[in-house]
């Protein structure tokens, strides 16, 4: 994690002690790391594990696939559930086929390439990672790297269309780099590509 905001004395506690991934999960996270490929954060797998085993959910629907370490840390602990995920980036497809074909082993995971957003349904959650993106999501633009204005200019579109939008309940969660929790209350929601 490059820039997070949570104290970095906490975030390094967490990560040293909590559960860490195991099998298949820790070979991905380790070529995740290598590669540079963005996954969630230990402190959020640590999280979703909780969050899976607790509530059991019976469909999933994910956004943003990448290598498919999270559908597939889903897929082990929620094993009913089936899990719809979704990505636009072909190479990223590319990985996350090759991975869901080797470590899916009971076929819960569906990949599906194209825009996530008309998928899910009213009580679905849909929960982005990255969103505080070191801090700079609180900055003019003009004090934003002129590299990540466009994922910045992104992020303020999403903000204003669900933070206070009557047909969603929104929560930012102050864990690893910003989580936005959303749930869907009613069912005609647009949100920005």
């Amino acid at each position: 994690m490059r820039r997070p905001v949570v104290n970095k004395d906490i975030v390094d506690y967490m990560r040293t002690h909590l559960q860490e991934n195991k099998g298949h999960l820790a070979e991905l996270e380790t070529f995740a790391r290598k590669e540079n490929i963005p996954i969630i954060q230990h402190e959020v797998v640590a999280y979703f594990r909780f969050l899976l085993q607790t509530l059991q959910p019976k469909k999933i629907l994910e956004v943003g696939t990448a290598i498919g370490f999270s559908a597939l840390l889903m897929a082990e602990y929620a094993p009913d559930a089936q899990i719809t995920t979704v990505d636009r980036n072909e190479e990223m497809i590319g990985f996350a086929k090759e991975n869901l074909a080797k470590y899916d082993s009971r076929k819960q995971i569906t990949l599906v390439e194209g825009d996530a957003a008309k998928r899910l349904k009213v009580g679905g959650v849909i929960v982005f990672d990255d969103i505080f993106q070191g801090g700079d999501i609180a900055k003019d633009i003009m004090e934003v790297r002129r590299g990540q204005r466009t994922i910045y200019r992104g992020l303020h579109r999403l903000f204003d269309a669900t933070l206070d939008n009557p047909g969603l309940t929104a929560s930012l969660v102050p864990m690893s780099d910003g989580l936005l929790m959303l749930r869907k209350n009613s069912e005609n929601i647009i949100l920005p590509d």
